[in-house]
Formats: C-alpha cells, structure tokens, sequence
C-alpha cells in the first residue's frame, strides 16, 4: 500500500466551507474506483492548508493517478499547485465495518 498525502498552501487561508464545497463536488469520481481505498479532504485550520490524503492498494496505481493533467486540473480547483508527498504504508486500521 502507499499513502499519498496532497497539500495545497495559498497566502489566504481555506475556510471550513469552500473546502467543504469543494470536496462535495469532487467525491464522485472518486467513490468506487479501482485501486483507492481511501481518501479524506482535510483543512488544518492552524495553517489554513487544505490536505487530500489517499490510501491505495498498488503503489503503481497511487502513483500513476498523480499525472500532470490531475496536477494542473487541483491547481485550477485550489488556486495553488499542490506539494505531493508519497509513503510507504506500513500498516493499516480499518474500524469501518466494511
């Protein structure tokens, strides 16, 4: 498995609601595909940063989704390019039920 961890950090802080927004727009395409386990839209209101963390059951996958043309298409969204960090996931607790 890999963790992907998106930050996006602009000079104004993202609010609870564009955020929120955001993530109610987006979560479609992302429900049910092939490869994702996980992924939470996360605002760290100290720094005002929006964070996108993904869990994938192939490292080819989770990195492959990362393209140029997804960069680009985030930077459009947030207004900022994102900082994508990738991990090694090491273990894992699913308290879901699923």
């Amino acid at each position: 498995m890999i963790g992907v961890l998106v930050t996006f950090t602009q000079a104004e802080k993202f609010d609870h609601a564009t955020l929120a927004k955001i993530a109610g727009e987006l979560r479609g395409p992302f429900e049910g595909m092939a490869g994702l386990r996980f992924k939470s839209f996360m605002l760290d209101e100290d720094s005002g940063q929006a964070r996108n963390f993904y869990i994938w059951d192939d490292e080819e996958k989770g990195r492959s989704f990362f393209t140029e043309e997804i960069v680009d298409k985030v930077t459009g969204i947030y207004g900022v390019p994102p900082k994508v960090e990738f991990f090694e996931v090491v273990g894992f607790v699913d308290n879901s039920g699923a």
